[in-house]
Order: structure tokens, then C-alpha cells, then sequence
């Protein structure tokens, strides 16, 4: 898969919330993960986390919202349940992004959403679990954005075979002697 993504909290309170979408942030692939303004106990993170992902991408934990810097070109985008929002099945995910979600009790902070360069929402009738609602997000940037075969037409074909991924020509780069 091209591009990077981070995926990260605001204002997060729950440690087993926390360390459930730190561990599904390992999972996916995230790049690193982040915090906005968070108030939990870092041990009990432990307890929801059994891959140990902070050992594994960074961690960064942010006490305002002023203090979050993203990469050059990292399009913020925040998932919450508002009309506004763009559903996300309908989304075309930037290639390099950072997610926040929202607390467990409450909305992504206006400060946090006039950052945004995007808003989305999951299509449910109510607010689910912020671990949940961060694994919907990860896995539809991996279905949307992954190189997978597609689905078939009916529940008894089988799926087509992606076919061979076929390299174009050089660009930016002088040849070099030898190459075809």
C-alpha cells in the first residue's frame, strides 16, 4: 500500500479504549499514533495493548491541540458523527493522513475540527466505541487503498486473481549503463 497514515485521540480518557486502538493502529500499519490533551492512567493502557504497540510505532502524546504537527503534505482528518461529515464509505482517503477521533463521552473539540482538512462520519444510527470506530476507519483506508483482488459478482464465485503488478519506465533518475 503507497502513503502513511497515524490515527490518534482527542481528549481520550479511557485506558482500555486507548490501548484497544493503539493495538489495532499496530495492526493496520500506522505509522505512529498520537494523543490530543489525554487524561489516563499509562499502565492500565498496558492491560488493553497485549501486542505491545507502543514498542513497536511512535507514541507521541500532545497537551494541546496548538502542540500537533504533522508531517508536510499529512492531511488531517477527523471522524466524527455529524451531518457535515462525509460518510465514509464514500471517501477517497488521502494517501498520506492522520486520523483523530473524538473523546469517549463527547465531540471532536471545534479547535481540533476547524484543523481539519477533512471531516468523515461511519454511517451508524449512534456514536460506537472509539476503539471500534478507529478500526472501521483503518480497515476501510486498507480496503479502499490496498491492492486486493475484487470481490466477486455472487457468495459462490470464486474471487479473479489480482493481476501482475506491471512496472512502467524509469523516471527521474539517469539510465544506467546496462539497464533494458
Amino acid at each position: 500500500m503507497r502513503g502513511y497514515f497515524a490515527i490518534g485521540a482527542e481528549r481520550i480518557s479511557k485506558p482500555m479504549n486507548l490501548g484497544n486502538l493503539l493495538r489495532s493502529a499496530h495492526a493496520f500499519g500506522a505509522s505512529f499514533f498520537f494523543t490530543i490533551e489525554p487524561t489516563f492512567e499509562a499502565r492500565a493502557v498496558a492491560l488493553s495493548d497485549t501486542s505491545d504497540a507502543a514498542g513497536h510505532l511512535p507514541v507521541y502524546h500532545h497537551r494541546s491541540i496548538d502542540e500537533l504537527i504533522l508531517p508536510k503534505r499529512c492531511a488531517l482528518v477527523g471522524v466524527e458523527l455529524t451531518d457535515e461529515a462525509e460518510e465514509l464509505p464514500s471517501f477517497r482517503h488521502p494517501l498520506s493522513a492522520a486520523y483523530v477521533l473524538g473523546p469517549e463521552r463527547g465531540s471532536l473539540s471545534a479547535g481540533i475540527v476547524a484543523r481539519c482538512d477533512h471531516l468523515v462520519k461511519i454511517p451508524t444510527r449512534f456514536c460506537v466505541n472509539v476503539g471500534v470506530a478507529g478500526a472501521i476507519v483503518m480497515y476501510d483506508r486498507l480496503i479502499s487503498l490496498g491492492r486486493f483482488a475484487h470481490r466477486p459478482v455472487n457468495s459462490r464465485a470464486a474471487a479473479e486473481p489480482l493481476a501482475e503488478h506491471i512496472h512502467g519506465p524509469s523516471r527521474g533518475r539517469a539510465p544506467v549503463p546496462g539497464d533494458a
